[in-house]
């Protein structure tokens, strides 16, 4: 219960838990070992999140059984249409509180990089890394402000837009340029070949 309640006050970070992991052979991606062992990548994003003073939030409805005890989790907002009604869901339950949203398969997220989304452009609708070969924005470890960001995503969610990027260019986002270090921060795994 304590656990619940805090995750009303303060800014919120909702760690993504939804994906089905097919590309990861069907495996629930939160509850994959961490490295080294010790722990589950969800174990791992938990205590990552609360040393960057972030209230954890698990947003889709993955079965975690006791790994999820403690902790609001939000069901998608629409069932089947993907992250971004995860990410609708969300930004109702914070409010107008600041929202960070991560992937639960990232390794070697950092409190550091968490505690400079944040602090910095403070006044941004979002503030995103950007991938520097791609050029595509990383949608699960960027901050949104919900007031600015909610109206925009329920209209691009009325219309069939299912993609993060897509919706990125109907909002005024601000770049969080990162270091090569960060860079390795916001890696994934997304397939088995990723854990090695």
């Amino acid at each position: 219960m304590a656990a619940e309640i805090q995750a009303f006050y303060g800014p919120v970070m909702g760690i993504f838990v939804g994906g089905r992991g097919e590309r990861m052979g069907g495996v629930q991606k939160a509850l994959l070992p961490a490295p080294g062992g010790a722990s589950t990548l969800l174990a791992r994003t938990l205590e990552v999140a609360r040393e960057a003073g972030l209230s954890p939030v698990l947003v889709g409805e993955a079965e975690l059984g006791d790994h999820a005890r403690g902790l609001v989790q939000l069901a998608d907002s629409e069932p089947r249409v993907g992250p971004l009604s995860g990410l609708c869901a969300l930004l109702e339950f914070a409010g107008e509180r600041a929202v960070v949203a991560v992937g639960c398969d990232m390794p070697r997220l950092s409190a550091a990089l968490l505690v400079r989304l944040l602090r910095e452009e403070p006044q941004a609708a979002v503030l995103a890394p950007r991938d520097v070969e791609t050029g595509k924005w990383h949608p699960l470890c960027t901050r949104y402000a919900p007031a600015l960001v909610r109206p925009v995503l329920t209209r691009a969610l009325a219309r069939g837009a299912r993609s993060f990027q897509a919706l990125f260019r109907e909002l005024s986002v601000v770049e969080l340029v990162v270091s090569e270090v960060e860079r390795e921060t916001l890696q994934d795994w997304d397939r088995p070949e990723d854990m090695a």
